[in-house]
């Protein structure tokens, strides 16, 4: 029988006001597109954060193509080695720096030589369909759909196993959202990267997964 891909195991996350999620077990298999539903509060970004390596666990276990991310109460794998990417649901994209720039900071970070830096750029500009033209642009200078495509560049430029992407296309137009999202699943089929999306379209679900999670306050099911 074939390990899960990635695989969570009575994950409990708490904060001291509210939120967080608590014993959520799910398993995910290479490859797979996996959307997560469920209402406001209930943790679905939480458990996005929480396999990225952006939140601690209280408890349980996280485990990645058979490496073990987290457990007994801590990270054991730091966020900058697991090879995730993540697409914010504000897109987190840097203000101060260009999308040549803000692909290059993590070109850097996860060590793409720099003179194979730029053919790398061009590659996921291309693949992202963004306009070669708007690499020196800042953020605040691209519409919402083209911030939404660099965010997503930035996001696969490091080669990840596993893309997580939370409410990515929220805050765009339905006619722009259509086009987005089949773009991303087609880049997803392409690149063949295991993926998990945070969502509330119905659309979003029935385009982008192969399986529909719903998270509750305690667990998750499907």
């Amino acid at each position: 029988m074939t390990s899960p891909f990635l695989r969570l195991a009575g994950v409990t996350k708490r904060y001291d006001s509210r939120g967080g999620i608590a014993d959520v077990s799910l398993e995910i298999a290479n490859g797979e597109s996996v959307v997560v539903v469920g209402p406001s509060g209930s943790g679905k970004t939480t458990l996005l954060r929480l396999i990225a390596g952006l939140e601690r666990p209280d408890a349980g276990e996280i485990w990645l193509d058979g490496r073990k991310l987290a457990g007994d109460g801590r990270n054991i794998v730091p966020a900058n080695e697991r090879r995730v990417g993540f697409v914010f649901q504000d897109l987190a994209l840097w203000p101060h720096l260009t999308v040549r720039g803000n692909l290059e900071f993590v070109a850097d970070s996860v060590g793409i030589d720099a003179r194979a830096r730029p053919a790398r750029i061009l590659d996921v500009v291309g693949l992202c369909r963004i306009d070669a033209g708007y690499l020196d642009r800042y953020p605040h200078q691209l519409s919402g759909g083209e911030q939404q495509r660099v965010a997503l560049a930035r996001a696969v430029i490091s080669s990840p196993r596993l893309l997580l992407l939370d409410e990515p296309f929220s805050n765009l137009d339905q006619e722009l959202r259509s086009t987005i999202r089949a773009d991303l699943a087609a880049l997803q089929r392409n690149l063949r990267i295991t993926a998990v999306y945070v969502t509330h379209d119905v659309g979003d679900a029935e385009t982008l997964a192969h399986r529909t999670l719903t998270i509750r306050s305690a667990a998750v099911g499907g």
